[in-house]
């Protein structure tokens, strides 16, 4: 169940990007992605960041039936990047929501 959900969310996040236009054609270049900061804030815009890095290595715990995350918190970033443009309450909706799935007691 918890797998599940959690690939819907991301299903979600993917869409929501793309509607948005923020669904980068190419990738950042390797280095960009090497970055260890936080959301990689040094290199990445948030988006890319979603896009490139999260995603991926959420789709591969899902892939693996891996364990995820207990406690997360990718939604307080999304407020902060994103928390004067009205267009992306709903990217900001989809993260607390995902964060409040992960973070419930297993």
């Amino acid at each position: 169940m918890l797998h599940q959900a959690t690939r819907e969310y991301l299903l979600q996040l993917e869409s929501e990007l793309k509607r948005q236009s923020l669904w980068a054609s190419e990738a950042p270049s390797p280095e960009s992605l090497a970055s260890t900061a936080p959301f990689a804030v040094d290199t990445l815009a948030f988006e890319h960041w979603l896009q490139f890095i999260f995603i991926p290595r959420m789709q591969a715990l899902l892939d693996t039936e891996a364990q995820l995350p207990a406690n997360i918190a990718v939604a307080p970033m999304a407020h902060h990047v994103w928390q004067d443009n009205a267009e992306r309450i709903h990217l900001i909706r989809i993260l607390n929501d995902l964060d409040t799935l992960l973070n419930e007691p297993r």
